[in-house]
């Protein structure tokens, strides 16, 4: 973990980017987008002296709210997209994916976009009526395959 008590006290005795990242063995990337962050929050060599280590680390990078929330696809339009010839749920998902995108809410990955519809799928256990004319279609049975019945 970084020091970032240490980090500070480098920067203010004038050390760059690249001394720091070697002094405390961690990423010249660490280093800047650290110091970005204090300067961002007022923190200086001075404030960090009088803050404990957690005090300083929740400064730097406060805590998110959580987990993140997805959002639902509606499954019941997904299944009449379903009945439509040539739709797969790899390019429903992809349109779901994109309006979320665009409407800047975070949408599920596929295989739970999938877990999910296989999901309302047992929940109201959906089916598919198959249009046709009686007696359009026969469908024979055959016994064995040396041609005696069974």
């Amino acid at each position: 973990m970084t020091d970032y008590r240490e980090l500070m006290r480098l920067r203010s005795l004038g050390l760059n980017h690249s001394q720091i990242a070697d002094s405390l063995g961690v990423s010249r990337t660490t280093v800047i987008h650290t110091l970005q962050r204090a300067a961002a929050q007022g923190l200086d060599w001075q404030t960090v002296q009088s803050l404990s280590d957690k005090e300083l680390s929740a400064r730097l990078f406060p805590q998110s709210s959580g987990k993140p929330m997805y959002t639902m696809p509606d499954y019941d339009w997904v299944h009449r997209e379903m009945a439509k010839s040539g739709v797969t749920l790899q390019l429903l998902w992809m349109e779901y994916s994109d309006k979320c995108h665009n409407s800047r809410i975070l949408p599920y990955q596929f295989t739970q976009f999938k877990k999910y519809y296989r999901e309302y799928l047992a929940k109201t256990k959906a089916t598919m009526h198959i249009q046709r004319t009686p007696g359009e279609l026969l469908e024979v049975g055959l016994g064995r395959h040396d041609g005696t019945a069974s």
